[in-house]
């Protein structure tokens, strides 16, 4: 491994765990948020699902372009989720920050799930919880993937970037379509 490798690990560490700090802290209000025009925060897990359903779209569409060799548009794409992923990243923490916790299940807004409402959710819930669980656990350890198989495709250093892509790519790709799957389920228990 040369100093430069060195560098890039110790940078793709720090902003993996700088972002799981960040989500952390926003997750267990602990900074107050500002107050927020709730038709914005209504605009935000929309706006998440919409990205990750791109992202979703542009990794396809970038395994099709490598697999027919126009690495040209399979970098293009890859630098467009890659950006739109940093997009998400900003308003999904936003959302935690200056929104309210959504339980599934929870149809009058009152940040509880009474006995009622869990049956009226039924066993969907744990349908729900384990795409969920997933979902964050995979999103968490793909981003060091995602930032050194981006390092590595943009070195051209293409054999570390394929053993590292075998991983990374149906990770991301599941998270990013796990991501619009969760928006829509708990879509319907929003209260804002």
């Amino acid at each position: 491994m040369n100093f430069s490798d060195k560098l890039v690990f110790r940078f793709v560490t720090g902003v993996s765990i700088f972002v799981f700090v960040v989500v952390v802290i926003l997750s267990l209000k602990i900074l107050p948020a500002p107050a927020v025009s709730p038709s914005l925060l209504y605009l935000l897990p929309k706006l998440n699902a919409l990205i990750n359903g791109a992202c979703s779209l542009l990794l396809i569409a970038s395994l099709y372009c490598i697999t027919h060799k126009q690495i040209l548009w399979h970098k293009r794409l890859n630098v467009a989720a890659f950006l739109l992923s940093s997009l998400f990243l900003v308003s999904y923490i936003s959302f935690h920050w200056l929104g309210h916790d959504t339980k599934f299940g929870d149809l009058n807004g009152d940040h509880t799930v009474s006995i009622e409402e869990k049956a009226a959710a039924g066993n969907i819930r744990y349908v729900y919880y384990v795409i969920l669980l997933t979902h964050i656990v995979l999103a968490a350890a793909v981003l060091p993937l995602i930032l050194l198989s981006f390092y590595r495709g943009l070195q051209m250093q293409v054999e570390k970037h394929k053993k590292l892509v075998r991983w990374t790519y149906p990770i991301w790709l599941y998270v990013t379509i796990t991501g619009v799957v969760v928006y829509v389920m708990i879509s319907k228990y929003y209260n804002f």
